[in-house]
């Protein structure tokens, strides 16, 4: 499931919930910063104010009294329900890219690909765009867009 948190309190909320005993993911993207002085890499959450967190039912209240948790991520009314594979891929995706791009989707879907090299091979997604060397690759349930450089060639279009 999906976790909103304060703005800010990613981290603060994953390791809260991890002291709880619970199963938690935030999704930690490597971003190079420039001070005046120096260049730094640090690690932000890829998706703002939402940690993902493997929960029975009866948890859920334990996860709401949190401090930093607001709620919980709703779909059709009910608790929006991430599926493993999907978080199994980001989790393959930040290890293979840094400096990850999070897009919202606003665009219509196009074309169903699969991927023949590299981390995500084998895996199955929908290009919703193009440039010389890379695809934007969409997990749906998450409603946006992870951007990689994807060699196009590694890519086959499906039927």
């Amino acid at each position: 499931m999906a976790v909103y948190s304060r703005p800010r309190w990613e981290k603060k909320v994953t390791l809260m919930l991890q002291e709880k005993g619970m199963e938690v993911y935030c999704p930690l993207n490597k971003v190079r910063r420039q001070w005046s002085d120096r260049v730094k890499i640090v690690e932000e959450p890829l998706f703002k104010s939402y940690v993902f967190v493997k929960i029975s039912d009866e948890e859920r209240t334990e996860v709401r009294l949190t401090p930093g948790v607001i709620n919980f991520i709703y779909s059709n009314g009910k608790p929006a329900q991430i599926k493993e594979k999907e978080i199994q891929a980001i989790k393959r995706f930040l290890n293979e890219h840094s400096d990850v791009a999070l897009i919202p989707l606003e665009v219509n879907l196009n074309q169903k690909v699969k991927i023949n090299a590299g981390l995500l091979m084998d895996k199955e997604g929908t290009v919703v765009g193009f440039s010389k060397k890379w695809a934007k690759v969409m997990i749906e349930s998450l409603g946006c867009m992870l951007v990689a450089n994807i060699d196009k060639k590694n890519l086959t279009a499906m039927q």
